[in-house]
């Protein structure tokens, strides 16, 4: 009688064990990326026509000018991002474009890096203790963490960053959650060659900055975490497009975005591939700030004295996302409604104090 007893028990437990497998097997995974300070302005009209053939900051004006630029907005972004307009503008939604009415703002007014991606992953701003790029843990937890902890997604929420202060920002200590940032190299005991490649060139090729490395590092690094690990949630963090920015060299600025389109691309390819993502994964894109226009040489600065500097976009395709292509109604959508909308995504949760609501439009079809 006492064995019985103890089959049964042990066998319910693993059927509680098996549920909440199947529970997130088959859930939507989320892939969440941001592109560090690219303006909207270059994501919906391409090249800047003041920018693109001015000496003070393109070096080959004429081979610029080939590359990116075309007399028609429509061509123009195009050459710029190919897949985000010929591909994501046909299966899913781009907000943003404030030519045509939609608005998508920062709620914190510091428009800087850190309070931008701490809106975005916890869905508040919080002036009051976010206020600088300083290496601090953040006490406010992300959607990474929150999801980090729940039944059945223990390990299978990672972060990949260009910028060495993501560690601190998503509190990888007290989070769980692995974050793979700066110059750090891929770990463990089960490294693909490729891995092993990536460690090697990360060592042996200089960052022009010395707390950003080049985002292909990130993207391959992530990449391959994804083949191994398969995460649940991901975040990858591409930053090259603001610091070329603040270098003033927009030749590299447009390059820059133009190859992590790219990168996006071989990303959404690789879901498609790979069964554990195959028609199950939505993408969301964003950025953590915005930049000026006017005066013209703003472009490379942003924070609260830059005018606009506040105004961002996002990006959403993948499973069940509404294809409304490039949003014209009149809206307005901000930043903090981010990390409620990956939760509900995945059919979670999230309760956050004076969290920002799940954007409609991206969640309304998942229902």
């Amino acid at each position: 009688m006492k064995k019985n007893i103890i089959f049964i028990v042990v066998f319910t437990l693993h059927l509680f064990a098996i549920k909440g497998s199947a529970q997130t097997e088959n859930s939507p995974k989320v892939i969440l990326i941001t592109l560090d300070g690219l303006r909207w302005q270059e994501l919906y009209t391409g090249a800047d026509s003041l920018l693109v053939t001015n000496n003070t900051y393109v070096n080959d004006t004429t081979k610029l000018k080939a590359d990116f630029w075309r007399p028609k907005t429509k061509d123009r972004r195009e050459a710029l991002m190919p897949f985000f307009w010929k591909t994501i503008a046909s299966m899913g939604q781009l907000h943003g474009n404030r030519n045509v009415g939609s608005k998508v703002n920062l709620t914190n007014m510091m428009w800087f890096s850190y309070p931008g991606y701490n809106e975005i992953l916890t869905g508040v701003a919080d002036d009051k203790n976010i206020n600088s790029n300083k290496k601090i843990n953040n006490s406010n937890k992300t959607v990474l963490e929150i999801t980090n902890n729940l039944p059945g997604y223990k390990g299978k929420v990672a972060a990949f960053g260009s910028w060495d202060v993501f560690p601190f920002i998503i509190n990888e200590d007290r989070s769980g959650v692995l974050v793979n940032a700066g110059f750090e190299a891929a770990k463990g005991n089960n490294l693909s060659r490729r891995e092993v490649f990536l460690n090697q060139l990360q060592d042996q090729i200089p960052s022009p900055w010395s707390t950003v490395r080049l985002d292909a590092f990130t993207h391959h690094y992530a990449i391959e975490h994804m083949k191994k690990n398969h995460p649940d949630l991901m975040y990858i963090a591409y930053g090259e497009t603001d610091d070329f920015a603040h270098d003033g060299d927009y030749e590299a600025y447009l390059k820059a975005a133009h190859n992590t389109d790219g990168m996006i691309k071989e990303l959404w390819e690789f879901t498609q591939q790979d069964s554990y993502y195959k028609d199950n994964t939505v993408f969301i894109i964003s950025t953590d700030h915005g930049r000026g226009t006017d005066p013209l040489d703003t472009w490379k600065s942003h924070g609260s004295k830059v005018k606009n500097a506040g105004e961002v976009w996002i990006v959403a395709f993948g499973k069940e996302i509404a294809a409304l292509g490039e949003v014209k109604n009149t809206e307005q959508l901000y930043s903090n409604q981010i990390a409620a909308t990956v939760a509900a995504i995945m059919g979670n949760e999230y309760s956050v104090e004076n969290a920002g609501k799940p954007i409609e439009s991206i969640v309304k079809s998942k229902k």
